[in-house]
């Protein structure tokens, strides 16, 4: 108790929110590790997924490389980039591209799942109706495919987030920023509720995001979407019943 009593007591004294290693400033680095991480893969995922969702060419493929960077253990690989740049870890330039790198790696099998399988739920009869009225594919993609497949694409998006605001924390480890320095200095000079108060507002900060992309999927996706969605959930909640009682029979 004493512990949470003193890691609080650290997040209210205004000492703490001032000069270049205040809360503030910490938040912001941490901040800018993960958008400019989550803004590359979206560059390179996005684009990928749409092609292959509308093509159906490439799932295979794309499975087994999103496991595959989904399976690399990110500490690792990021002492390993910085190993392999031969630049001692210290260097701010190496470890902040080193830490970028595996950062995207990890955000990418998020958004990319969330581009191809938001266009792969689509049912297909849309689409076949959509070409017979004599849309060309373009139309098809940026008019039917890509507002159906919003709520899969941020949800991919919003996995990303929550995954790299996550591991910058690691970052910190070889990278002078971030909200992880607070753990990692508690841990160095063995101050237990300075590293408690760099979890929290850890914490806090994935939560703040979690609501962000709940506001704003309700704001991007088309009310018809959202409707259409409900609409589904209730056919299969009704649908599920009828299947217990006919199982029980």
């Amino acid at each position: 108790m004493n512990l949470f009593g003193d890691a609080f007591g650290w997040l209210l004294d205004p000492a703490n929110w001032t000069g270049a290693k205040g809360v503030p400033i910490r938040l912001l680095e941490h901040l800018g590790y993960t958008v400019v991480a989550v803004a590359i893969a979206a560059v390179i995922a996005i684009p990928l997924g749409y092609l292959i969702g509308h093509t159906g060419r490439g799932r295979n493929i794309a499975v087994v490389l999103s496991g595959a960077a989904r399976a690399l253990p990110t500490l690792g690989l990021f002492v390993f980039l910085l190993l392999l740049l031969a630049v001692p870890i210290g260097s701010i330039s190496a470890a902040y591209w080193s830490m970028e790198v595996v950062l995207v790696l990890l955000a990418i099998p998020s958004v990319l799942a969330g581009a191809y399988s938001g266009l792969e739920a689509i049912d297909r009869t849309t689409i076949d109706s959509a070409r017979a009225v004599g849309m060309t594919e373009l139309q098809i993609l940026t008019k039917v495919e890509m507002p159906l497949g919003l709520p899969l694409l941020i949800g991919g998006l919003r996995a990303a987030f929550l995954q790299v605001i996550a591991t910058v924390t690691i970052g910190a480890y070889a990278f002078n920023g971030g909200l992880g320095r607070y753990i990692f200095e508690g841990l160095a000079s063995r101050d237990y509720a300075l590293m408690l108060a760099g979890s929290l507002l850890v914490t806090l900060l994935a939560l703040l995001f979690e609501g962000v992309f709940i506001v704003l999927q309700r704001v991007v996706v088309p009310r018809g979407v959202s409707a259409g969605q409900a609409t589904v959930v209730r056919g299969r909640a009704r649908r599920a019943p009828r299947l217990a009682e006919s199982t029980a029979e």
